[in-house]
This record gives C-alpha cells, structure tokens and sequence, in this order.
C-alpha cells in the first residue's frame, strides 16, 4: 500500500499498486537449463507448455532468442500488421517461461536485481514469474532510476513501474512549443489520462497554477504524486482515479488529452491501454469533455497519423467529431514530421511518413 496525496476529494489514501500476479502452478513444470535444446524447448512454449528456467539467467534469454527466431523468421517489418500479429504470438509464447523469485530476488545465477521485486511484493517470498515480467521489471527500474529529460522540463521524470511514459518526444516538443505561446487564462487545467505526468509538469512549468491530473491506472498516481513531492509541487497537482472525466467536478481553462494513437483489435489491459484505443473512447471523451471546460476554455488533444500511415485505419477520430457532431470547432492544428531514429536503431518503414497533430478546439455553445 502506499500513500498518494490528494487523490479524491484532496484526501489522502493508501492505494494498491497494479503489479504482475504471481504464476500459480497446477503442477511443477519442466526444467531448463544450459545444456537443455533450446529448439525444442522454444516449440514447447510455442505450443503453451510451462518451462522453468533452473540455472542461469543467460539460459532463458538463450531460449527467448531462439522463440524469437522462430516466430519472427521470413516477417518483414514493413508489414505492420503482420508484424503486430507475429510479437503477439512471440508475446504469448514467451510468457510460458517462468523464473524462480526467493527473498525478493530471482533465483539465477547473475541475474539482474532490480529493486521494484522489494517495493512490489514486500507480502510474498517464494513465487514464479514469467520471464517476460521479470524483464519489464528490470527494464522500468533501469528507467525509474536513470529517469528521462524531458522537453520543457529541468528535472528529469522517473516513471513508476506500470506507468505509462513517452519515449518519442515528437509530440512533446510539439505541445511545449504551443505552450509556449498560449495567452489565455492560465487558473487550472485537467490531463486526463496522465501517465507520468509529463504534460501536467509541461504545463506547470509554463505558468498553470493548478493541474487537475487522472489516469485509470494507480502506478500512475503514485507516479505522478513521487515526482510532486520530490520538487514541492503538491499543493499545484490534484490527483485523481478516474476513467476519463469519471471522478472530476471541475472546469478548467485548458483540458489536455494524449490519447492512445493505434485502433485495438482485441481485448486490451494494462499499458497497452495507453497504446491501443477500444471503439467508444473517443465519442466518450468528446461527449464528456465540454461539461469540463470554462467558456473561455480550450481543448488540446495531442494524435499522430499512425494509424492511418501504417494502413490500420482509415479513420481519424478526431476528424470524425468535428464532422460529424456539433460540439466544438477547430482553432489550430499543428503539426511535425516525426524525427527518423538514427541508423542504429532502424526505425520501421511503417514510420517514416509519420507526423504528430496538436488540435486546439473550443467548445460550441
């Protein structure tokens, strides 16, 4: 549990962090090793058989590769479809190889340790996770320790695990520049799905005087709430557990949403949805949103054409609410080609006709 302040009603609360759930076996799986086949162990997950790895952190990654091959061999990148399809396939697969945890440490040979195994399971001893899981844990406590510099801002952001963060700054230095040029009332503002809050301290650091930030996922919060305190900005930030507008009472000069940029094709949850968004959303938002803005209010919501580059969709939600309803009007749209990645890490094809979209609209009344 852990203690978030002014989350509802300006209370403090103890929350419970989302987390991945301990592997509950039915029986005690197979065994690998270094000297195991790795071919026959990868076709084995493959066909949704549970291994353990049982000896060195290096064996699992050894058997990850070789999974890796097998599902992703003669697929090209360009497809993005085909692609999305082939990780998803990788990603089921890989999550039948579970890893030993005792005392809040994996049970391999040079293994990586990172700390969140002590901050999320101070109730559990002996467990299995999956492989998968443990890399996502190392990776965020290699982010949440290094923490990210982002546009706008003078301190570095250390994202919570099972936050949601940005790692393309595209659309960042995009609203940051907005920002910079923004002339009108400046008293509150809501980012509605916050994540690690980046666009909240964005807009604090450009003179907002009080953030009204929510996020339906409570990493997010306590996320929000650790960098808060960490440089004195509580009494600035409120934070709230909310789906959308669900919990907010309050209008705002500026209501901010960055919301998932892909169309979902099945069932989605945890930070998958900060990346996919079901049917609904957005007639959700737009329908809401209004009630949440002063007159004088503006709305800004951050997209990118991926989807419609990459082939997914030919729909543009936000181009489908101002056509097709009468609830706001467009003031601006701004936007800015992608950055390329350098050589080294090889953007996709399906990237480099990519341009994020700033939309500044006011409510019709």
């Amino acid at each position: 549990m852990i203690t978030v302040p002014k989350l509802m009603n300006d209370q403090e609360i103890q929350i419970t962090p989302n987390r991945p759930e301990p592997i509950e076996l039915i029986q005690e799986p197979d065994k690998v090793i270094k000297k195991s086949d790795h071919v026959i162990a990868a076709k084995s997950l493959l066909k949704g058989t549970n291994l353990l790895v049982a000896d060195r952190y290096s064996t699992g990654m050894a058997i990850l590769a070789e999974l890796k091959k097998q599902v992703f061999r003669g697929k090209k990148k360009s497809d993005f479809t085909a692609y999305r399809d082939s990780r998803s396939r990788f990603y089921r697969a890989s999550n039948h190889l579970l890893v030993p945890i005792k005392g809040n440490k994996i049970s391999l040979k040079k293994a990586p340790e990172p700390g969140w195994l002590e901050k999320l399971y101070p109730d559990k001893d002996d467990f299995h996770l999956t492989f998968p899981q443990f890399q996502g844990l190392n990776s965020s406590w290699q982010w949440y320790l290094n923490g990210i510099k982002y546009p706008g801002l003078k301190e570095k952001i250390h994202p919570y695990y099972g936050t949601y963060f940005p790692t393309r700054f595209d659309h960042l230095q995009l609203f940051d520049n907005w920002l910079k040029k923004y002339s009108r009332p400046k008293t509150s503002a809501i980012d509605i799905g916050t994540g690690c809050g980046v666009l909240a301290f964005q807009m604090l650091n450009h003179g907002f005087e009080t953030i009204y930030t929510s996020d339906i996922n409570p990493n997010a919060l306590i996320s929000v709430a650790e960098h808060a305190r960490t440089h004195d900005l509580e009494n600035r930030i409120h934070l709230m557990l909310s789906d959308l507008f669900e919990t907010h009472t309050q209008k705002s000069d500026l209501v901010v949403f960055n919301p998932p940029w892909l169309p979902a094709e099945k069932d989605i949850e945890g930070l998958d949805n900060a990346i996919y968004y079901e049917p609904g959303l957005f007639d959700r938002f737009f329908e809401q949103a209004g009630d949440y803005m002063n007159e004088m209010g503006r709305l800004v919501l951050l997209f990118s054409n991926l989807a419609e580059s990459a082939g997914l969709s030919d729909l543009h939600p936000v181009k489908k609410e101002l056509t097709e309803q009468q609830r706001f009007k467009k003031i601006r749209l701004l936007k800015r080609k992608v950055k390329q990645s350098s050589k080294k890490t090889k953007r996709r094809d399906h990237r480099k006709n990519e341009f994020v979209e700033l939309w500044e609209l006011e409510k019709i009344f």
